[in-house]
């Protein structure tokens, strides 16, 4: 196993000695109960909550903070703060280069958290966490189920694996605002008659009038066309992706970062790791390996992730890394939910 940059990105807390996987120090093993009883949950935004100037501050203000970025460059093979920091945005945007700076950014945000006594203490409180799609690859890392070289490798395979599925098959994305989820089921299946069978479905359940759908570029054009008019979306706005994410358009990359799941050695996640495939905890290797490679072609499930959490008990949460994503979505998932930002 590579030895993990920064030991306390598996932060050691106060009331028990740290265990060792090699090199890499983790919390003692905190197996999940049958039913998840969280109280205070971290959370890790995916592709998308990027933006030219991330972390610049961030690295200025704290030096293991630029060293993640450091060693991130080294695995990467190019300059990946300056990316973030200069852009340009079409390159920092690219499926490629954006799950590398978001996942090396969250994490770096971490680094900032626990440099002071009050961040510690949040991070030594967290019992739960999840992160939304690409985002769940945070969790793990911060749940010490894998190091952060090898979260670095995989990153940087699924987003290439993913721009190379995108490319061999046009396809795309577009949120439809406004609708239920079953009423943009039924705009797919609509769209999909009109196109002579063309697929497109629901791909990202975000929360109650949010929900994103991924499919053919002809699918996607006409749920851009008749949601409106015939379903009464608010909106339909169509997402500056390379493809159709989380669908069977994604199965060569989900063939190709099988292969590169099976080379990284994953440990059981000392908190748990709540997944987007089926809302339930990760377990052990075998299974970590299983889901998230199973993820990029499921559905990301994360509105049924955010009701289950917050129906445990769930009291506070807060979301780490770049942009304010997940924050705004628990707001419209419960308004009276808490739920913080510590931004990059």
């Amino acid at each position: 196993m590579a030895t993990m940059t920064s030991a306390a990105l598996a932060p050691v807390t106060r009331k028990s000695a740290p265990r060792r996987v090699g090199c890499v120090r983790l919390l003692p093993l905190r197996r999940a109960a049958p039913d998840l009883k969280p109280k205070n949950a971290f959370f890790f935004p995916g592709q998308g909550a990027q933006s030219v100037g991330m972390a610049k501050e961030l690295c200025e203000e704290c030096p293991a903070a630029k060293k993640l970025f450091d060693d991130a460059s080294a695995i990467l093979g190019y300059d990946l703060l300056d990316v973030c920091v200069n852009g340009p945005a079409d390159k920092l945007n690219s499926t490629e280069v954006s799950q590398p700076a978001i996942y090396v950014a969250s994490l770096a945000a971490l680094e900032k958290m626990k440099s002071t006594e009050e961040g510690a203490a949040l991070i030594d409180a967290v019992d739960v966490c999840a992160g939304l799609s690409l985002g769940e690859y945070t969790a793990l890392t911060f749940a010490g189920a894998m190091s952060f070289e090898d979260g670095v490798k995989l990153v940087k395979l699924r987003g290439e694996s993913m721009q190379a599925a995108a490319d061999a098959t046009p396809s795309g994305m577009a949120s439809v605002i406004g609708l239920s989820a079953d009423k943009v089921k039924e705009v797919c299946a609509a769209a999909s008659e009109q196109t002579g069978g063309e697929p497109v479905e629901v791909a990202n359940f975000l929360c109650n009038g949010n929900y994103a759908v991924s499919g053919s570029i002809p699918a996607i054009d006409k749920v851009a066309e008749i949601a409106k008019p015939e379903f009464k979306a608010r909106m339909v706005v169509k997402l500056a992706v390379a493809g159709a994410f989380h669908t069977d358009f994604m199965a060569p990359a989900a063939e190709a970062l099988a292969k590169g799941l099976e080379a990284c050695d994953f440990v059981e996640p000392r908190i748990p790791v709540v997944s987007n495939v089926d809302v339930e905890p990760h377990g052990d290797a075998a299974s970590i390996r299983a889901t998230l490679a199973k993820q990029l072609t499921s559905p990301v499930q994360w509105e049924k992730t955010m009701t289950t959490l917050l129906g445990a008990g769930m009291e506070a949460s807060t979301e780490v890394g770049p942009g304010k994503v997940i924050s705004g979505i628990m707001k419209r998932v419960d308004k009276t939910a808490k739920c913080d930002n510590f931004t990059v």
